[in-house]
């Protein structure tokens, strides 16, 4: 049942006392992907699958002004953002990038080249790893960033035999062509 009276609005008096504005908030100038949720039980969760790394907008507005102990984004191109007492936040999405034939080639040359290898668990597990990114690339075309992410770290850092391949700097080398292309991180 209501009494017919509305509520203050933010700012407004009731009684002759102000009403205070509500804490907290997610305020965010630009949204081109992702989850947002503000409020007592808050719960925000991105688990969509994205091609590339979605763009920026060409000039980023300034953060909006956010509420005391609240949150304030410029923009925001994925990921998860929550706000309040409970709040819950789960970036789970999965972003893929085309994989260039160079790329399936020089993958097929490295695990080539690792058969020549003594047997290892790291050659095992990097044998295991390109495989899949090959099938992944056979099938659609594409794989997942969190793929060659990893396969260029431990390629990189020179922690396995596999990386003083050639064929190992000829993979680094595409993965970190292909990710700059996309925005990520060298």
């Amino acid at each position: 049942m209501t009494s017919g009276e509305q509520e203050p609005q933010e700012g407004e008096e009731r009684a002759g006392e102000p009403v205070a504005p509500s804490p907290g908030g997610i305020s965010i100038g630009v949204l081109t992907g992702g989850a947002v949720a503000a409020g007592e039980g808050a719960s925000a969760e991105d688990r969509s699958r994205r091609s590339g790394r979605p763009e920026p907008p060409a000039a980023p507005p300034e953060a909006p002004r956010a509420n005391p102990g609240g949150i304030a984004i410029g923009a925001m191109t994925a990921g998860a953002v929550a706000a309040g007492p409970n709040a819950k936040a789960l970036d789970a999405s999965e972003q893929s990038v085309g994989v260039p034939p160079e790329l399936r080639t020089a993958m097929r040359t490295l695990r080539e080249q690792l058969s020549l290898l003594s047997p290892s668990d790291e050659t095992s597990e990097l044998d295991a790893r390109l495989a899949e990114a090959e099938e992944e690339a056979g099938a659609t075309g594409q794989a997942r960033c969190d793929r060659f992410q990893w396969l260029r770290e431990r390629l990189d850092l020179g922690a396995t035999a596999a990386a003083g391949l050639a064929s190992a700097a000829a993979v680094v080398q595409q993965i970190t062509q292909l990710l700059g292309s996309q925005g990520w991180p060298a």
